[in-house]
């Protein structure tokens, strides 16, 4: 398994920030490579992406999610993966949002691009895009406050 953590500080509040993120299937806007990504349940979301035009689809399980705190979760299916977003209350207008990723390459390429920080880069890219989204609407698409 792989490891990835990198974060970004967004000038919303954290409710804005954690509410954005709770709108999966509008990580097509910000994510690259995630084509489409259902909403299948309050727990479980399908993922379609497409990277070095490798379409991929895998299925997962949101474990936990706390209001304004983290989110975590882990794919059922397909590439095995896993995470955990958290929110970090700067003051009323700022928030830390800090991701953390596990993954296992399945294939000789994606180890090689894993190796050569692939993933990390594009973990950093995508935070950056969701700064620029969020930032630029100044509100949340949606939001979900359930707690699992």
């Amino acid at each position: 398994m792989s490891h990835i953590e990198e974060s970004i500080e967004v000038a919303v509040p954290v409710t804005t920030a954690y509410n954005q993120w709770t709108q999966f299937e509008s990580f097509p806007d910000f994510m690259s490579g995630v084509e489409r990504v259902d909403q299948l349940g309050p727990d479980r979301t399908h993922w379609v992406t497409r990277v070095a035009g490798a379409e991929r689809e895998f299925d997962a399980s949101i474990s936990e999610q706390i209001p304004d705190e983290r989110i975590a979760w882990v794919s059922t299916s397909g590439p095995r993966q896993g995470g955990v977003v958290t929110f970090h209350r700067l003051d009323e207008g700022h928030t830390r949002i800090v991701l953390q990723l596990e993954y296992a390459p399945e294939v000789f390429t994606e180890a090689v691009g894993d190796r050569l920080g692939f993933v990390r880069r594009r973990a950093e890219k995508d935070l950056v895009r969701f700064k620029e989204f969020i930032e630029g609407r100044g509100i949340a698409t949606g939001a979900w406050r359930g707690t699992l």
